[in-house]
C-alpha cells in the first residue's frame, strides 16, 4: 500500500475510495496533493483488484481550491519555482491542476466524484474528467478564478462547456460566483444529490452498478474511446479506432466467456486483466506533448 500525505486510500469490494485528509485546511490543493493524486491513479491503473475509483473529501469540503498560504505569490510559478517542481516545456511551468486532470482523463478505471462539501477552483475542475459526479445536498461549487485575478485552469475551458454548455460555462467563469448543489444538478455538473451521510454509500453503489458485471478490459477501452472521442473531428476518426478495438476484443478470451455466460445463463468470469491484456490499438498512447 502506497503512503500518501494528503489522502487516505481504502480498497475493498473492487472499489478504491480515496479521501482527502486535510479537513482543517478544507482539503486545499498543494504540491503534495499533486504527487499523491498522480501516484493514486498509477496505483489504481495497475491494480486488477480495482474496478473503479471514488474520490471524496473529509470534513466540510471536497477540496476548497488552492492552498493560498503563499499569499500573493500563490499562483506566481516563477517566484515559487523551487517548491513547485513539476513538468516544464520551453521554460513554461505546466499548470499542476492540469497535470492532475489529464492523468484522471487517462485513467483506465472509471472515476467517480463524491463531493461532500465545498468544491471550489481545482476542487471543481478536477472533477470534470470524472465519469460520474455526485454531490451532497449541501455541497457548493465555484469556478472562482476571475475573483482571484487568474483564469480557468486544469483544462476546464475544454471540459466545462462540453459538460454544461458554453453559456453556463461562461456565466460561472466570468462571475466566479459560488453556487449550490441544485444549480449544479440542473446544469449537469453533477448527476445526483444525496444526504451527506448517504453520499459515499450511494457512490459505491453506482460504481458497482457501472462495473461489477462488465469485463474490466472492455470498461477500460470504452472509457478511453468515449473520452478521447471528444477530441475527434469526424465519425470516421472513431470508426478507425473502434474497428481496431472491436477486432481485438472479438478475439480475446473475454468475448468467448461473455458469450458462453450469456448462453448458459450464469455470471461471467472474465479472464483478461487491465494490467496485462490491454491491446495496443489506440493512436494515442501517452499524454500529448505540452505546447
Amino acid at each position: 500500500m502506497a503512503d500518501f500525505e494528503t489522502l487516505d486510500l481504502e480498497i475493498a469490494d473492487g472499489l478504491a475510495v480515496a479521501t482527502f485528509n486535510r479537513p482543517d485546511q478544507m482539503n486545499t490543493f498543494n504540491p503534495a496533493m499533486v504527487a499523491d493524486l498522480l501516484a493514486l491513479f498509477d496505483r489504481t491503473d495497475e491494480d486488477d483488484a480495482v474496478r473503479a475509483v471514488i474520490l471524496t473529501g473529509s470534513g466540510r469540503a471536497f477540496c476548497a481550491g488552492a492552498d493560498l498560504g503563499a499569499g500573493g505569490e500563490t499562483f506566481d510559478y516563477d517566484a515559487r519555482a523551487s517548491e513547485m517542481g513539476g513538468p516544464h516545456e520551453g521554460g513554461v511551468h505546466r499548470d499542476s491542476g492540469g497535470v492532475v486532470t489529464l492523468r484522471i482523463f487517462r485513467s483506465l478505471k472509471p472515476v467517480l466524484a463524491a463531493s461532500n462539501g465545498a468544491a471550489v477552483g481545482i476542487g471543481a475542475t478536477m472533477q470534470l474528467p470524472m465519469d460520474w459526479r455526485m454531490g451532497a445536498q449541501d455541497s457548493r461549487y465555484g469556478f472562482v478564478f476571475s475573483r482571484r485575478g487568474v483564469t480557468p485552469e486544469a483544462c476546464s475551458a475544454w471540459f466545462l462547456p462540453r459538460l454544461v454548455g458554453m453559456s453556463r460555462a461562461l456565466d460561472w467563469t466570468y462571475s466566479g460566483r459560488v453556487f449550490g448543489a441544485e444549480e449544479a444538478l440542473a446544469a449537469g455538473l453533477v448527476q445526483s444529490l444525496h444526504p451527506a451521510d448517504a453520499l459515499l454509500d450511494a457512490a459505491k453503489e453506482k460504481a458497482l452498478e457501472m462495473t461489477a458485471s462488465s469485463a474490466p478490459v472492455s470498461v477500460a477501452l470504452s472509457r478511453q474511446m468515449l473520452w478521447q472521442g471528444l477530441t475527434m473531428n469526424h465519425p470516421m476518426d472513431m470508426h478507425r479506432v473502434d474497428s481496431r478495438v472491436f477486432a481485438a476484443r472479438g478475439r480475446a478470451q473475454d468475448a468467448r466467456e461473455g458469450i458462453l455466460a450469456f448462453r448458459e445463463k450464469r455470471d461471467a468470469d472474465y479472464p483478461n486483466r487491465v494490467s496485462t491484456d490491454m491491446p495496443d490499438v489506440f493512436p494515442w498512447a501517452e499524454e500529448p506533448p505540452f505546447r
